[in-house]
């Protein structure tokens, strides 16, 4: 068996954002936080409960496991009984996300998704973020237009809670004490000095910072021959 590929290790640092979360609803977006979340599932996270998007609960396979309907949805949703791993084409040092535009929102540059739920989901339930491609575009000192909502806006919210970033070069948390980001983990392959220059705000860095845990041999085996043997993670982080 090959060695790990980046992307492999972006699965990884994924799946581990559920680790010890318990009976909560699993909401990644993207294949890299989805193969993470079922890999999470059939490791060490066996109670996570994983849906189809719709309203059906599902096992790892994809195939149906039980019914969730919309307005049970709807509670978990503001519950904080749901844990989703959500994109974002900007991001700040504090956690706030950007998905509806670049430029003046009142005259964009570029318009984008839109803000969607992403204020219900930064507020109501733990909210972490996968950045398949790590550059300043992305990681920016101020976002444009505020849609999941960062520490430094969140005063009072209940459920609010930021576990981590996950991005094609490295793991990054808020465990700062004023909230601001820092890097947890590189990436084998990654230096401090890569992540420092594709990142337009200044990181907290521990004095040393440690590689992000590698697979073992069983958790390649299930991501290469159950959980995609197409392929797909290497086509959203190319080495």
């Amino acid at each position: 068996m090959t060695g790990p590929s980046r992307a492999e290790y972006c699965v990884i640092a994924c799946a581990e954002a559920w680790r010890g979360a318990g009976e909560v609803l699993a909401s990644p977006m993207g294949p890299i936080p989805s193969i993470g979340a079922r890999l999470a599932r059939l490791t060490f996270a066996p109670d996570l409960l994983l849906t189809d998007g719709g309203a059906m609960l599902v096992r790892p396979d994809g195939t149906p496991e039980g019914w969730l309907p919309y307005r049970e949805h709807l509670a978990w949703v503001t519950g904080g009984r749901r844990h989703v791993m959500m994109g974002a084409s900007q991001i700040d040092r504090f956690g706030n996300q950007n998905i509806s535009c670049v430029g003046d929102w009142e005259r964009p540059r570029k318009q984008l998704l839109g803000v969607r739920g992403a204020p219900v989901n930064t507020l109501n339930n733990p909210t972490s973020y996968w950045i398949p491609r790590h550059s300043r575009r992305v990681f920016v000192e101020r976002v444009d237009m505020v849609c999941g909502v960062g520490y430094d806006r969140a005063a009072g919210a209940r459920y609010h809670r930021i576990p981590r970033v996950v991005s094609d070069l490295g793991v990054f948390d808020f465990a700062t004490p004023d909230r601001s980001m820092r890097l947890a983990s590189l990436h084998p392959g990654v230096t401090l000095a890569r992540v420092r220059e594709a990142t337009g705000f200044e990181l907290t860095v521990p004095a040393e910072v440690p590689p992000t845990r590698e697979p073992t041999g069983e958790e390649l085996r299930l991501i290469r021959e159950v959980l995609d043997p197409g392929g797909a993670r290497a086509r959203e982080v190319v080495e």
